[in-house]
């Protein structure tokens, strides 16, 4: 039996398992991730490197070890790196070669069980996990830190051009192939993602790559107010016994579909260039011609396109719910309006049952689903017990 089993290996359960083992709360041997990916974070460096990101938006202080200048500290003995702008945006490479550290030094990779969780239930005081490979683990804690990250979001038109051509793609797809992109390229959306992708595609297709997106750019230096990363907001917010009022915070605090300054001036230098455009219309429908798909906005504008990318983001619904849904049922757990879980400040469901992630956003607040919201969530589950 193991005292804790963390079911998601990505930002937010590397996250809790680095503070848990760092925190002497735990040992290796005593503790499991389950994910179906073969290592950790494997599915965040995919989608980081596909939209070739050189550095995060989040400052030098936002990472997965518990001390919060362990980055900076880690970058000065060993590679030396300058930190972007006056918040100390670190690049992808120095993160991750500290998350790859930090995973040599805890052990991590002993606590890897490469699976699918597809069940859980109480035994008696415990909690048994049941994966896609048939085995049970028996622990005495279970924290569910998966994401929504495997629910990329299709518009409607969308899906019908889906069924009928290959030529459309998602950009989490984990089977999309750069090399089999064909020019000229639309892609859908506005914000982080679209804007990090169409720099890339514009240095490989010049002049045939154009971005669309249902709003002018939208400029701001985090995807919340930074107020939120502490009392100035958080206090009010956690106070608020009603729900839907929480969730209706969360989505008006969050700056979805926005890009930073440094990026928004990259794009413009682009189309200064001719390797990029840009049109603020939302695609309505399409028709398909012999070199391609032809877009139509709602507006009645028409694009070719013989290959299209989405970067259109999530579906905001439940993650897990295959199997989340069963053990709300089974256990009678507590949630809001939106399917979300009600929790306690230690981000306790039932006992021994912990969230992080977008599971803890009516608790945590917007920044729930950031590296800064993993931070918190793991605090507040180690500073518990």
């Amino acid at each position: 039996m193991y005292e804790w089993i963390i079911i998601g290996g990505g930002v937010q359960g590397v996250t809790m398992a680095t503070f848990l083992l760092q925190s002497k709360k735990t040992t290796p041997c005593k503790i499991r991730i389950i994910d179906p990916h073969t290592k950790p974070l494997e599915n965040w460096e995919r989608c980081t490197q596909a939209i070739s990101m050189p550095y995060l938006r989040s400052p030098s202080v936002h990472h997965i070890e518990i001390n919060p200048f362990g980055l900076e500290r880690f970058n000065k003995q060993n590679l030396g790196e300058t930190f972007y702008g006056r918040f100390k945006r670190p690049s992808l490479k120095l993160f991750k070669q500290h998350c790859d550290h930090l995973f040599h030094e805890l052990n991590m990779r002993e606590c890897w069980i490469k699976g699918r969780v597809i069940e859980i239930q109480k035994i008696g005081v415990n909690w048994e996990i049941v994966n896609n490979n048939g085995n049970k683990l028996t622990t005495k804690n279970v924290v569910i830190a998966i994401g929504i990250g495997e629910q990329p979001y299709w518009p409607e038109w969308a899906l019908k051009l889906k069924d009928k051509t290959q030529t459309i793609h998602h950009i989490f797809e984990d089977t999309l192939n750069f090399e089999s992109l064909l020019g000229p390229i639309v892609v859908i959306g506005g914000g982080m993602t679209a804007a990090h992708l169409v720099n890339k595609l514009a240095s490989i297709f010049p002049g045939e790559v154009t971005m669309m997106k249902r709003h002018p750019f939208r400029v701001k230096l985090f995807d919340s107010d930074p107020g939120w990363l502490g009392p100035k907001k958080q206090a009010s917010f956690r106070n608020n016994p009603d729900y839907s009022s929480r969730r209706r915070g969360i989505i008006e605090a969050r700056h979805r579909g926005s890009i930073t300054q440094d990026l928004h001036m990259k794009l413009h230098h682009l189309k200064r260039r001719g390797r990029l455009e840009w049109l603020d219309e939302e695609i309505n429908t399409f028709k398909q011609v012999e070199n391609g798909t032809i877009l139509i906005t709602k507006e009645g504008k028409e694009i070719l396109a013989r290959s299209i990318i989405l970067a259109t983001g999530f579906k905001p619904s439940l993650p897990g719910r295959e199997w989340i849904s069963p053990l709300i049922k089974r256990e009678k757990l507590k949630c809001a309006e939106c399917g979300y879980p009600i929790v306690t400040e230690r981000l306790e469901w039932a006992e021994g049952l912990y969230v992080t992630g977008a599971l803890a956003e009516l608790q945590i607040g917007p920044i729930a689903r950031n590296i800064s919201g993993a931070r918190q969530a793991a605090e507040q589950i180690v500073s518990g017990i």
